[in-house]
């Protein structure tokens, strides 16, 4: 099995990678630097793959690569950045596999659970309409573009993810230094819908996704247990034995981060994997308690 990863040195890429050599696949990583050795593709979002001959032979795509929405206030350069990252980035990958003699088999494109946007408390699943803010009209554009493997005689899985749970990067890997001085606490109300998957199942769901062929289309990659704030903010003050009694308010939230903090930090997902659970996918970590335990070990 011939692999690429694009966003390889991300997160869940790196995790993604370790699997990978675990099975045997043999890996072509994108990198915006010139190559280090054959093991290496330069590729941009604005220019594609410098080298795009080196694609054929692949038998899966895995297309991770994307501007962080986190950190502070989304500035207009900020916002375009992680549109184009997405909208262009995908364009360019979609473009350079379509045109190989010899296609990959399968497309795996991340996209993510901010499909949705706001849903208050509304279960969501893979047939739910889109949202209508920042995120999800990203995340609309972002899948048009994958969708266009499919035209191509790709399979196209599309990767919904939630909040990957990681000590090493993601949500909670800010969220442990403040909860482990005691000064964690509740966000807003504490009763937004907040929807998880632990980093070893979201390897797992993709490599899942490879093997079964009859995957294809939109996957939701959360725990099916998702939590609201409130219960997240108590179950990972437990796990790190710490106080959780100071609440960071709605208008503080507003104040300090804008849009982004209303679209990451106050918004309410309540989001189900059904087309994994319809499929079998067997959860490692489906209980938020267990996989917190994990992540901080």
């Amino acid at each position: 099995m011939k692999v690429l990863i694009t966003g390889a040195t991300g997160l869940v890429g790196q995790a993604l990678q370790s699997l990978f050599a675990e099975k045997g696949y043999e890996m072509l990583l994108a990198s915006r630097k010139d190559p280090i050795d054959e093991q290496h593709v330069k590729w941009s979002i604005d220019d594609g793959f410098a080298n795009p001959e080196k694609l054929e032979g692949l038998d899966v795509v895995v297309h991770l690569a994307g501007e962080n929405v986190g950190g502070l206030r989304w500035t207009d350069e900020k916002k375009k950045a992680i549109r184009d990252s997405r909208v262009f980035g995908t364009r360019n990958v979609v473009d350079a596999i379509s045109k190989l003699k010899d296609k990959p088999k399968t497309f795996i494109a991340s996209s993510a659970i901010g499909f949705y946007g706001e849903r208050g408390e509304e279960e969501v699943n893979e047939t739910s309409a889109a949202g209508d803010n920042f995120l999800a009209s990203v995340a609309k554009d972002w899948e048009v573009e994958s969708r266009r493997a499919e035209d191509a005689g790709i399979r196209t899985v599309l990767l919904r993810t939630g909040i990957v749970l990681s000590k090493d990067g993601g949500a909670l890997s800010t969220m442990l230094l403040p909860f482990k001085l005691g000064v964690g606490g509740v966000v807003g109300s504490g009763k937004q819908w907040m929807s998880w998957i632990s980093l070893d199942d979201e390897v797992a769901i993709i490599n899942y996704a490879i093997e079964n062929e009859n995957i294809r289309g939109a996957v939701n990659a959360v725990s099916p247990n998702p939590v609201t704030n409130q219960e997240f903010t108590k179950t990972l003050g437990e796990v790190l034995y710490r106080p959780t009694f100071l609440p960071l308010p709605e208008f503080a939230v507003s104040m300090i981060f804008g849009e982004m903090g209303d679209a990451l930090l106050l918004a309410s997902t309540k989001v189900l994997p059904k087309r994994l659970i319809d499929a079998g996918f067997k959860f490692q970590f489906p209980d938020l308690k267990a996989a917190i335990e994990n992540a901080v070990k």
